[in-house]
């Protein structure tokens, strides 16, 4: 099979894999509005407690059970990001998302909320999607590879703006912690890959 073979599999998976994400998470978010926010209260991360530790796997499948807005504002740069990191392989895009997800919501349970105050519940993928993004930003400066900096930079003008969501203090309801970590998860992703490749050479 040649490269651009390979290329357009890989294309229709990816984009067959982000379709079935996007089916699941809108899923998820229709049975969170129907039972007011059930599943945020049950799979959200609460901060420094150790009963929501496991909720760090699942709090990026959960939005906010007010309207639709949050998961809808997620769904186009999670579709885009995660379809580009796929067209670099299944191993890339795993690792990516594994490397993101695990950060992101590690980020908030140690340091997320208020250490005052009433408890907060944090809750929806941007933490994946700020790493992916990270991911696509950095990799091609490791892997000197000349199209995917190119890439990187057209992203950068596209949607670089976003990078303030990771500055503490963004705004109130949003999660500057999930955003910073899952960037910070994305480029040690790129870092890890970088590595791996050069020990099979």
């Amino acid at each position: 099979m040649g490269f651009r073979e390979q290329l357009a599999g890989r294309a229709r998976a990816g984009l067959a894999i982000m379709a079935v994400v996007t089916a699941i998470l809108y899923a998820i978010e229709a049975v969170n509005i129907a039972t007011a926010g059930l599943l945020t209260l049950e799979f959200g991360i609460r901060p420094r407690d150790p009963s929501s530790l496991p909720d760090i796997l699942t709090a990026p499948l959960v939005h906010d059970a007010s309207s639709w807005s949050h998961l809808a504002a997620n769904t186009l740069p999670l579709v885009v990001f995660g379809y580009l990191s796929f067209l670099a392989g299944v191993r890339q895009f795993v690792t990516a998302v594994a490397f993101s997800w695990i950060a992101s919501g590690a980020g908030v349970w140690l340091f997320g909320g208020a250490l005052y105050g009433p408890p907060t519940v944090t809750v929806g993928a941007s933490g994946v999607i700020f790493g992916l993004f990270g991911f696509l930003l950095v990799r091609g400066f490791f892997n000197r590879s000349w199209g995917q900096v190119i890439l990187a930079v057209v992203l950068f003008l596209a949607y670089g703006s976003v990078l303030l969501g990771a500055l503490p203090s963004v705004g109130r309801g949003i999660s500057w912690q999930a955003h910073l970590f899952g960037l910070v998860g994305g480029v040690l992703a790129a870092v890890v890959l970088r590595a791996r490749a050069r020990s099979a050479r």
